[in-house]
Parts: C-alpha cells; sequence; structure tokens
C-alpha cells in the first residue's frame, strides 16, 4: 500500500474538498439538496477516490480510481462554473477555487501518465 497522504494530488485535493464546502456555507440555503450537494460530493470525490486507489496492488487499477478523480475535478469545475454565473459565494474564494482545481487536473494528468508507464 502507498502512504497517499504524502501524494501531492491528495493534500491538494484535501484543500479543495475543504474549500468547496466552506464556499458552499455562503450558497442559499434554498441550494442545500441542490448545488451545493452536488459540489460538496465532487469535492470529496477527488481526495477519497486517490487513497481508496493507493490500497489497489496494480498501477491500472489504482490509474481508474486516479481517472476518477479525475473526472470528480472536471464535475467540480463545472458546479462551480454554474455557481459563479448565478453569482454564488465570494467571488475571490470561486476564482482560486477554480485555479486550484485546474492545477489539480493538471496534477492528476501527469499522475495517470506516470502509472501508464
Amino acid at each position: 500500500m502507498k502512504n497517499f497522504k504524502e501524494l501531492r494530488i491528495w493534500q491538494k485535493g484535501m484543500e479543495i474538498a475543504v474549500s468547496s464546502f466552506r464556499l458552499t456555507n455562503q450558497f442559499p440555503a434554498a441550494e442545500k439538496f441542490g448545488i451545493v450537494s452536488q459540489i460538496n460530493r465532487a469535492g470529496v470525490s477527488i481526495p477519497a477516490n486517490i487513497a481508496e486507489g493507493s490500497s489497489r496492488v496494480s498501477e491500472k487499477d489504482y490509474g481508474r480510481f486516479v481517472e476518477i478523480s479525475l473526472g470528480s475535478a472536471y464535475e467540480l469545475e463545472t458546479h462551480l462554473l454554474i455557481a459563479q454565473e448565478l453569482e454564488f459565494g465570494e467571488k475571490e474564494m470561486l476564482t482560486h477555487l477554480l485555479e486550484t482545481i485546474t492545477d489539480e487536473q493538471k496534477m492528476l494528468l501527469g499522475f495517470l501518465q506516470k502509472l501508464s508507464r
């Protein structure tokens, strides 16, 4: 088993998950079971799948979980872009989170390439 907590992709994923919750605390209460729920689930999915994948014996299996994390990052980005259009949450916090997600997506793609070698 690999120590997922040492991976930069997991650490950044945790930062994204926590920031997602902080951001959605500012959203309208009416969105609690709508976009807030979607954002928080996608945010948590990023580091959770990296952690789960690290327990897999084969690199191929591990890669599948990293792919799921990447998919969650793209899903989260989409939800946040919708929130941005609806002017939900603090603008600066939202912009920073979107930038962090872009960095994470690049890192996940690089990690996938490393696993496939």
